[in-house]
């Protein structure tokens, strides 16, 4: 592995089953994913899953449009069936999961410091929501000075437009723009 693949993490965020049940209508949009997830591995490329992980009875402000909606106490944890990993695109045992709590991946995370003491410096990003988790992301991340590439087959929006904008428009300003095939054979 070089040098430069050591550095790099791809992050695969908010593919929680009940995340992935509301923007997946058919299992093979999956399939980019499960592309990246395999080519990072192959290639020595640490994987780490980001996802939702509110705790029991944290009351969230109603100013939050998106979280202040759910109720405290809901049963709603990270440990809940419905906020785990889509089976699909399931962690390895030594695969990290870091909870955050808002849509941020760095946001009430350990994530910055996970990838601060393994010398990560590059990210690659996937996941749902393209106009959430990761545009959140990917300004904190490019805040923090890392380097970004985002997957736009490997990341999901409600809003087809709205992800076409942002992969194309929005995103090139601070993150190579790559499909997931474009991706793989850049590491070949």
């Amino acid at each position: 592995m070089t040098k430069e693949l050591s550095q790099t993490a791809l992050l695969v965020m908010d593919m929680q089953n009940a995340i992935v049940s509301r923007y997946v209508q058919e299992e093979g949009a999956l399939l980019p994913f499960q592309k990246a997830i395999m080519t990072a591995r192959e290639h020595g490329i640490p994987v780490i899953y980001v996802g939702v992980a509110m705790r029991e009875g944290v009351q969230i402000s109603p100013l939050n449009k998106m979280f202040g909606r759910m109720p405290g106490n809901s049963g709603i944890t990270a440990e809940h069936p419905s906020m785990q990993i889509h089976a699909a695109l399931s962690p390895l045992p030594d695969e990290p999961f870091v909870g955050k709590y808002r849509v941020s991946a760095f946001s009430g995370s350990e994530l910055e410091e996970l990838l601060r003491s393994r010398g990560i410096d590059k990210l690659i990003l996937s996941g749902i929501a393209t106009s959430g988790v990761v545009l959140s992301t990917l300004r904190e991340a490019a805040d923090k000075d890392y380097g970004l590439t985002v997957l736009s087959d490997a990341c999901i929006d409600s809003d087809p437009e709205v992800h076409r904008v942002l992969t194309g428009k929005v995103f090139p300003a601070q993150a190579d723009v790559l499909t997931v095939e474009s991706w793989a054979n850049s590491l070949k």
